[in-house]
């Protein structure tokens, strides 16, 4: 396992927007370009509600994910955002590092249940979220927006 440090840095710093921007990207790679923007607002993943995790190996980007609040506030739900990292670094232990501290960092903002979604087109998402305790959903709570097609999971904290 590549052991990383894993910073909780501003939404708009150079490493979260660089990695957001990679994760984007791939995405677009494996769909096509499709407008998000609407759905991804950036201060949904600053404080007192949000975060974006970034870890680095030494001083290089390794990878990161973000979390924010959906649904109503006195359900307590988040949303995992954009995990993703490094092609050169995946099989190392970097994304499950990650998801824990997101998860940890979830419980302390009082969040008790966290919803994520992946796509179809993305088969190593879909078999990771599982081996760490990600049960499959049908659906994201009334209110929470989730993509036509997607693969949803949810997890208890």
């Amino acid at each position: 396992m590549l052991e990383v440090t894993i910073a909780d840095e501003p939404i708009d710093s150079a490493g979260a927007l660089a990695l957001l921007y990679a994760a984007t990207d791939e995405l677009n790679q494996r769909y096509g370009v499709i407008d998000d923007d609407t759905r991804l607002v950036l201060d949904e993943l600053r404080p007192p509600t949000g975060l974006f995790l970034v870890a680095r190996d030494h001083r290089s980007l390794c990878g990161g994910v973000g979390l924010r609040a959906i649904a109503e506030a006195d359900q307590h739900f988040a949303e995992v955002k954009r995990l993703w990292v490094r092609p050169d670094l995946r099989r190392r232990g970097v994304a499950a590092q990650l998801m824990a501290q997101i998860e940890e960092h979830a419980r302390r903002l009082g969040y008790r249940q966290l919803f994520l979604e992946t796509g179809p087109r993305q088969p190593e998402a879909i078999a990771f979220y599982p081996r760490h305790a990600w049960q499959h959903v049908e659906e994201f709570p009334p209110g929470a927006f989730s993509h036509d097609g997607a693969v949803r999971f949810t997890k208890m904290l």
